[in-house]
């Protein structure tokens, strides 16, 4: 007789779980509380539609945080072999300059859910829309729209808490804790940072890129561009960051983050750049010769003294690490991503609540984190595969 198996939750995790359970062994449903399924998928989408990043699967792991945790999932479920499922269910996808992957030009995002979602229907799998989970009763069987799903495996991919519009509002985080599983609040990361900018220097540069430069924190170093906002920096330069960030805020309530204006260059050859100019102004220098930007040149200018910006030593050092305070996070709602909800030492390696048998969560409600740029969705597809393969292999 086949078990069943309730997913609660119509995310990636709980459509790559669903695609890979062995339907001769379980019925399978998925309960969503939308009225439709993956809206944050298609979100995420309009940004440009990141499936997965395409390195080496041992540095795509090292991108993760804590990336042990992680480690099984990706190895089981590679960048290489979710490219290939896409290909099988219809998605064909290429690997673009950024080494990001995107489904092949033309193909839009309601058609890469539309594609998953025809492949669990070929399956018999169903999907509830329209309902939602509240609580378990004493056999621990979860209650969902205030009835009892009896089941054998529970599974949750309730999401994070970023993005209410879609639904992942982290709500189910206070009915876990009550349950005793502990749990983390939720804050907010691949999001932007509070600076505060001097008037002068905002109202000219307002909206301006930071293109082709390098931010470091804590040691970490992350490439890409970032943009001047009013409420302070955005961008993938400085979400990679999060994590550092986060961590220097929650400690002493600020962080420092240090830009490298000319990452292609060493100090040095800054220094002999500037020595060599036959430009007398240091404004002209840094244009003609550095090729910097206005909105470079007028960080430089507006935050160096004036003895910092015309000493040459000085200046080629603050070209090359240019510290700038944040003072916040922007909202969780804002936020692409955020971390916390499930404890990690609250769940077994194969993701099972270690207080409640035969229940499980997977995907962004667990307590991990990532950049930007497909990692989101590759880790969240891999723990899908993952536990699928598990609940096969043991039943």
């Amino acid at each position: 007789m086949k078990k069943q198996i309730t997913i609660i939750g119509g995310g990636p995790s709980a459509f790559l779980l669903a695609a890979f359970l062995d339907v001769e062994k379980f019925t399978i449903s998925i309960y969503e509380k939308n009225k439709t399924a993956g809206r944050k998928f298609l979100v995420a989408g309009k940004g440009g539609f990141n499936l997965t990043y395409s390195e080496p699967i041992d540095r795509l792991i090292k991108c993760y945080s804590p990336n042990d945790f992680l480690d099984r999932a990706l190895l089981n479920f590679t960048n290489t072999d979710f490219r290939n499922w896409l290909g099988e269910i219809g998605i064909p996808t290429y690997i673009g300059s950024s080494k990001r992957v995107f489904p092949e030009k033309g193909i839009k995002p309601i058609e890469v859910l539309n594609a998953v979602l025809e492949s669990l229907k070929e399956k018999g799998i169903i999907i509830k829309y329209d309902h939602t989970f509240y609580d378990w009763d004493d056999a621990g069987h979860p209650i969902i729209n205030k009835k009892i799903v009896p089941t054998d495996y529970t599974v949750f991919s309730l999401g994070g808490g970023s993005w209410k519009v879609t639904g992942s509002d982290g709500i189910w985080l206070d009915t876990f804790s009550k349950k005793g599983i502990k749990t983390k609040v939720f804050q907010a990361s691949n999001c932007g940072y509070k600076i505060d900018w001097k008037s002068n220097f905002i109202q000219k540069h307002e909206g301006t890129p930071l293109k082709n430069i390098a931010i470091s924190c804590n040691n970490i170093i992350q490439k890409g561009e970032a943009v001047i906002t009013k409420f302070g920096l955005e961008g993938n330069a400085i979400y990679g960051l999060s994590p550092q960030i986060r961590e220097q805020l929650n400690v002493i309530s600020k962080a420092t983050v240090f830009i490298d204006f000319k990452p292609s260059l060493t100090l040095e050859n800054v220094l002999s750049k500037i020595k060599k100019s036959i430009f007398k102004n240091t404004t002209q220098i840094l244009k003609k010769e550095l090729k910097l930007s206005p909105s470079q040149i007028d960080l430089l200018k507006t935050y160096l003294s004036k003895e910092s910006y015309l000493n040459i030593e000085s200046l080629a050092k603050n070209i090359k690490k240019f510290p700038l305070e944040l003072l916040e996070t922007a909202s969780i709602d804002e936020a692409i991503s955020t971390v916390g909800g499930i404890d990690l030492n609250a769940i077994s390696k194969n993701f099972e609540l270690k207080k409640m048998p035969n229940q499980f969560c997977i995907g962004e409600m667990l307590d991990w984190d990532a950049p930007t740029g497909g990692y989101l969705l590759q880790a969240s597809a891999s723990i899908g595969v993952y536990l699928a393969k598990y609940l096969n292999q043991t039943n």
